[in-house]
């Protein structure tokens, strides 16, 4: 069992950054590939970016590569997202998420959810 707790959302206005931090429990979450997804306004969850175990293997969505970076820290439990460049079509809720199995775009391969953290974009 992994237990994920998003941290970092907020309001921040249109060009800024944000960086936010999924912490893991338990002892094998270097094991497992993790992700990152979002969820705005009337809208499905879509798959943001992803990293494989060893964080030698990262995944973007087309909407956010060159803005977002994804990295992890293993020694402790820990993945981040960073976002620069923040426009409103990025405002939503985020969510971290573990892979058992490697690392995949589809939200339906997760098996372990956070409950998510809200970021706003003003403009």
């Amino acid at each position: 069992q992994v237990q994920l707790v998003e941290s970092g959302g907020g309001l921040v206005q249109a060009g800024g950054s944000l960086r936010l931090s999924c912490a893991a429990s338990g002892r094998t979450f270097s094991s497992y590939a993790m992700g990152w997804f979002r969820q705005g306004p009337g809208k499905e969850r879509e798959f943001v970016a992803a990293i494989s175990w060893s964080g030698g293997n990262t995944y973007y969505a087309d909407s956010v590569k060159g803005r977002f970076t994804i990295s992890r820290d293993n020694a402790k439990n820990t993945v981040y997202l960073q976002m620069n460049s923040l426009k409103p079509e990025d405002t939503a809720v985020y969510y971290c998420a573990a892979d058992r199995i490697g690392v995949a775009t589809m939200s339906i391969a997760y098996d372990y959810w956070g409950q998510g953290t809200q970021v706003t974009v003003s403009s």
